[in-house]
Protein backbone atom coordinates (compact mmCIF):
# COMPACT_ATOMS: atom_id res chain seq x y z
CA UNK A 1 0.00 0.00 0.00
CA UNK A 2 0.87 3.76 -1.15
CA UNK A 3 1.78 5.43 2.22
CA UNK A 4 1.84 9.42 3.13
CA UNK A 5 3.36 10.53 6.85
CA UNK A 6 3.35 13.46 8.01
CA UNK A 7 5.51 15.54 10.30
CA UNK A 8 3.22 17.12 13.36
CA UNK A 9 4.53 20.72 13.81
CA UNK A 10 4.37 23.02 11.74
CA UNK A 11 3.22 20.24 9.22
CA UNK A 12 -0.61 19.46 9.98
CA UNK A 13 -0.69 22.08 12.93
CA UNK A 14 0.93 25.44 14.00
CA UNK A 15 1.57 24.45 17.67
CA UNK A 16 3.84 27.67 17.74
CA UNK A 17 1.79 29.59 20.35
CA UNK A 18 1.24 26.88 22.74
CA UNK A 19 4.82 25.99 22.50
CA UNK A 20 6.25 29.49 23.23
CA UNK A 21 3.60 29.71 26.18
CA UNK A 22 4.92 26.89 27.62
CA UNK A 23 8.64 28.38 27.38
CA UNK A 24 7.79 31.31 28.86
CA UNK A 25 5.11 29.76 31.84
CA UNK A 26 9.02 28.47 32.60
CA UNK A 27 10.76 32.10 32.67
CA UNK A 28 7.61 33.31 34.46
CA UNK A 29 8.49 30.72 37.97
CA UNK A 30 11.77 32.19 37.46
CA UNK A 31 10.22 35.69 38.12
CA UNK A 32 10.90 36.87 34.30
CA UNK A 33 8.13 37.93 32.26
CA UNK A 34 7.43 36.60 28.25
CA UNK A 35 10.84 36.68 26.85
CA UNK A 36 9.80 34.67 23.60
CA UNK A 37 6.88 36.07 21.42
CA UNK A 38 5.21 35.30 18.19
CA UNK A 39 8.49 35.90 16.18
CA UNK A 40 10.13 33.19 17.76
CA UNK A 41 7.71 30.54 16.12
CA UNK A 42 10.42 28.94 14.03
CA UNK A 43 12.36 27.96 17.28
CA UNK A 44 9.43 27.00 18.92
CA UNK A 45 8.99 23.86 15.87
CA UNK A 46 12.83 22.71 16.83
CA UNK A 47 11.37 21.88 20.64
CA UNK A 48 11.44 23.15 24.01
CA UNK A 49 15.08 22.71 24.42
CA UNK A 50 15.38 25.30 21.51
CA UNK A 51 13.22 27.73 22.73
CA UNK A 52 14.71 27.69 26.77
CA UNK A 53 18.28 28.06 25.46
CA UNK A 54 16.99 31.09 22.97
CA UNK A 55 15.20 32.23 26.33
CA UNK A 56 18.70 32.16 28.71
CA UNK A 57 20.31 34.01 26.55
CA UNK A 58 17.88 36.32 26.19
CA UNK A 59 18.22 36.69 29.63
CA UNK A 60 22.08 36.76 29.46
CA UNK A 61 22.18 33.87 30.84
CA UNK A 62 24.55 30.72 29.77
CA UNK A 63 21.83 28.33 28.79
CA UNK A 64 23.85 25.43 29.56
CA UNK A 65 22.39 21.57 29.11
CA UNK A 66 22.20 21.59 32.40
CA UNK A 67 20.49 24.06 33.02
CA UNK A 68 17.98 23.72 30.00
CA UNK A 69 17.45 20.16 31.56
CA UNK A 70 16.19 21.43 34.65
CA UNK A 71 13.53 23.31 33.69
CA UNK A 72 12.89 20.64 30.91
CA UNK A 73 10.45 18.77 32.93
CA UNK A 74 8.19 21.85 33.89
CA UNK A 75 8.35 23.12 30.83
CA UNK A 76 6.81 19.40 29.56
CA UNK A 77 4.14 20.08 32.10
CA UNK A 78 3.30 23.17 31.21
CA UNK A 79 2.67 22.26 27.75
CA UNK A 80 0.87 18.94 28.31
CA UNK A 81 -1.52 21.34 30.79
CA UNK A 82 -2.44 23.72 27.81
CA UNK A 83 -1.92 21.95 24.70
CA UNK A 84 -4.01 22.88 22.55
CA UNK A 85 -5.18 26.26 23.65
CA UNK A 86 -4.29 27.88 20.64
CA UNK A 87 -2.89 25.52 18.34
CA UNK A 88 -5.04 24.91 14.98
CA UNK A 89 -4.76 22.72 12.19
CA UNK A 90 -3.79 24.31 9.04
CA UNK A 91 -6.61 24.86 6.63
CA UNK A 92 -7.67 21.81 4.42
CA UNK A 93 -5.21 19.44 6.06
CA UNK A 94 -7.87 17.45 7.31
CA UNK A 95 -9.70 16.90 4.21
CA UNK A 96 -6.18 16.45 2.32
CA UNK A 97 -6.09 13.23 4.70
CA UNK A 98 -9.62 12.11 4.34
CA UNK A 99 -8.89 12.27 0.24
CA UNK A 100 -5.83 10.14 0.50
CA UNK A 101 -7.22 7.65 2.56
CA UNK A 102 -10.22 7.78 -0.12
CA UNK A 103 -7.44 6.71 -2.92
CA UNK A 104 -6.64 3.90 -0.77
CA UNK A 105 -3.34 5.89 1.01
CA UNK A 106 -2.35 4.75 3.80
CA UNK A 107 -1.41 7.78 6.09
CA UNK A 108 0.30 8.21 9.79
CA UNK A 109 2.25 10.66 11.79
CA UNK A 110 6.18 11.16 12.36
CA UNK A 111 7.04 13.60 15.10
CA UNK A 112 10.07 14.38 17.35
CA UNK A 113 7.26 15.39 19.63
CA UNK A 114 7.46 12.74 22.47
CA UNK A 115 5.07 10.43 21.66
CA UNK A 116 2.37 10.90 24.83
CA UNK A 117 1.96 14.67 24.16
CA UNK A 118 1.44 13.96 20.15
CA UNK A 119 -0.98 11.29 20.92
CA UNK A 120 -3.02 13.42 23.46
CA UNK A 121 -2.78 16.43 20.25
CA UNK A 122 -4.07 14.53 18.04
CA UNK A 123 -7.02 13.11 20.59
CA UNK A 124 -7.44 16.93 21.27
CA UNK A 125 -7.60 18.40 17.92
CA UNK A 126 -10.39 15.47 16.84
CA UNK A 127 -8.09 13.72 14.29
CA UNK A 128 -6.06 10.91 16.12
CA UNK A 129 -8.52 8.43 14.24
CA UNK A 130 -7.34 9.65 10.72
CA UNK A 131 -3.82 7.83 11.13
CA UNK A 132 -3.09 4.26 11.14
CA UNK A 133 0.19 4.99 13.00
CA UNK A 134 2.12 7.85 15.02
CA UNK A 135 5.64 7.55 15.87
CA UNK A 136 6.72 9.55 18.53
CA UNK A 137 10.49 11.07 19.29
CA UNK A 138 10.58 8.58 22.56
CA UNK A 139 8.75 5.97 20.57
CA UNK A 140 11.71 4.26 19.51
CA UNK A 141 15.07 4.50 20.61
CA UNK A 142 15.99 6.62 17.75
CA UNK A 143 14.64 10.01 16.20
CA UNK A 144 14.01 11.90 13.28
CA UNK A 145 16.50 12.10 10.94
CA UNK A 146 16.79 8.75 11.72
CA UNK A 147 15.11 6.47 9.15
CA UNK A 148 14.02 3.84 12.42
CA UNK A 149 10.96 5.97 12.96
CA UNK A 150 9.90 6.97 9.64
CA UNK A 151 10.22 3.16 8.34
CA UNK A 152 7.62 2.44 11.61
CA UNK A 153 5.32 5.09 10.79
CA UNK A 154 5.22 3.43 7.16
CA UNK A 155 4.97 0.14 8.04
CA UNK A 156 2.79 0.42 11.06
CA UNK A 157 0.26 1.85 8.79
CA UNK A 158 0.49 -0.90 6.70
CA UNK A 159 2.54 0.76 4.23
CA UNK A 160 5.33 0.30 1.86
CA UNK A 161 8.54 2.52 2.35
CA UNK A 162 9.22 1.87 -1.35
CA UNK A 163 5.93 3.89 -1.95
CA UNK A 164 5.79 6.17 -0.01
CA UNK A 165 6.27 9.75 1.30
CA UNK A 166 7.22 12.37 3.62
CA UNK A 167 5.26 15.43 4.54
CA UNK A 168 7.06 18.26 6.78
CA UNK A 169 8.67 21.54 7.23
CA UNK A 170 12.16 20.96 8.53
CA UNK A 171 15.70 20.66 6.96
CA UNK A 172 15.30 17.13 9.68
CA UNK A 173 12.27 15.96 7.48
CA UNK A 174 14.20 16.43 4.34
CA UNK A 175 17.27 14.60 5.77
CA UNK A 176 14.81 11.60 7.35
CA UNK A 177 13.59 11.63 3.78
CA UNK A 178 17.15 11.16 2.22
CA UNK A 179 18.13 8.31 4.73
CA UNK A 180 15.05 6.18 4.16
CA UNK A 181 15.31 6.50 0.31
CA UNK A 182 11.92 8.41 0.04
CA UNK A 183 10.70 11.48 -1.47
CA UNK A 184 9.55 14.40 0.54
CA UNK A 185 7.41 17.32 -0.18
CA UNK A 186 8.31 20.26 2.48
CA UNK A 187 5.37 23.45 3.06
CA UNK A 188 5.61 26.46 3.06
CA UNK A 189 3.36 28.06 5.24
CA UNK A 190 5.15 27.07 7.56
CA UNK A 191 7.49 30.28 9.40
CA UNK A 192 10.06 29.96 7.05
CA UNK A 193 7.81 30.42 3.72
CA UNK A 194 10.03 29.36 0.58
CA UNK A 195 12.87 29.43 2.62
CA UNK A 196 12.06 25.89 3.21
CA UNK A 197 13.07 25.76 -1.05
CA UNK A 198 17.21 25.38 -0.20
CA UNK A 199 16.87 21.90 1.41
CA UNK A 200 15.79 20.83 -2.25
CA UNK A 201 12.63 18.86 -1.63
CA UNK A 202 11.30 16.68 -4.09
CA UNK A 203 8.31 19.19 -4.26
CA UNK A 204 6.90 21.80 -2.31
CA UNK A 205 3.61 22.71 -1.11
CA UNK A 206 1.75 25.52 -0.73
CA UNK A 207 -1.66 24.47 0.26
CA UNK A 208 -3.27 21.43 1.53
CA UNK A 209 -5.52 21.18 -1.51
CA UNK A 210 -2.67 20.04 -3.84
CA UNK A 211 -1.38 17.01 -1.63
CA UNK A 212 -3.71 14.22 -3.00
CA UNK A 213 -2.35 15.38 -6.67
CA UNK A 214 0.96 15.70 -5.92
CA UNK A 215 0.80 12.49 -3.53
CA UNK A 216 -0.79 10.47 -7.17
CA UNK A 217 2.55 12.17 -9.20
CA UNK A 218 5.02 10.58 -6.66
CA UNK A 219 3.65 7.81 -5.47
CA UNK A 220 3.95 5.79 -8.74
Amino acid sequence: MRCVVFDLDGTLADTSADLLAAANACFGAMGQGDVLGPDDALTAFHGGRAMLRLGYQRLGRDGTDAEVDLHFPAFLEAYRGAIAVHTRLYPGAVAAVQALRAAGIAVSVCTNKPEALAELLLQKLGVRDLFGAMIGADTLPTRKPDRSPYIAAVTRAGGVVGRSMLVGDTETDRRTGLAAGVPVVLVTFGPEGEGVSRFAPEALLHRFDDLPDLAARLLT
